[in-house]
């Protein structure tokens, strides 16, 4: 099936209407009914995520990067999502279980839904699945996945340590954005999720 058809088989196994799971994801019951029949063929990622959460799927399965929600496949790695939002912004957990394509060949222990454009010198662009593998600590130059300033704020960014001087510097991928950067007592305020280990987007 694809996008259309799988959203349609859904919503109607759920007694939904168009109006309905408009309503849910914030667009008009025409918009629905596009999607539905085809009409649109490139969602935005973030109408995919709510899509997704109304229908209590994962986007992974609507795309298509896994045929069957509830197929058990031994290579494949499944893990909760969090959604990575704009820098300033509290990161929340949603019940989504993606998994990790057989393509990728890595070993990751949750996806991130890249947000805003802070990380596209590193080809990670808004809505695109970033898998990570969990580690206290990368090494400098690697992508870390973040926690900022105990406010819950889940970043992607380049890491630097300088050790001797007890220096973190955590720089974006865009110009556009400055370096965030801790010393000494300030880097208890930095929590590293883990290491970035792949990614997966759509042609643009």
């Amino acid at each position: 099936m694809n996008m259309g058809e799988k959203i349609y088989d859904l919503r109607t196994q759920k007694g939904l209407t168009l109006e309905e799971l408009g309503n849910m994801v914030g667009v008009g019951k025409s918009t629905v009914r596009k999607w539905e029949n085809g009409m649109i063929a490139n969602m935005k990622r973030d109408k995919i995520l709510k899509v997704s959460q109304a229908l209590e799927t994962s986007p992974a399965y609507l795309m298509g990067w896994k045929e069957e929600e509830n197929t058990t496949d031994s290579a494949c790695d499944k893990s909760p999502l969090i959604t990575l939002l704009p820098d300033g912004l509290p990161a929340r957990t949603v019940n989504l279980l993606p998994a990790v394509p057989n393509s990728l060949a890595v070993k990751a222990d949750f996806c991130l839904i890249a947000a805003g454009d802070s990380m596209q010198g590193a080809r990670i662009c808004d809505g695109d699945l970033v898998w990570v593998q969990k580690q206290d600590w990368v090494e400098n130059g690697e992508i870390a996945a973040l926690l900022l300033n105990n406010e819950k704020k889940a970043v992607l960014r380049r890491l630097y340590y300088h050790k001797e001087k007890k220096l973190l510097i955590l720089k974006p991928e865009n110009s556009a954005y400055e370096d965030s950067i801790f010393v000494n007592e300030e880097l208890e305020h930095v929590q590293i999720l883990g290491k970035a280990v792949a990614f997966q987007s759509l042609i643009r």
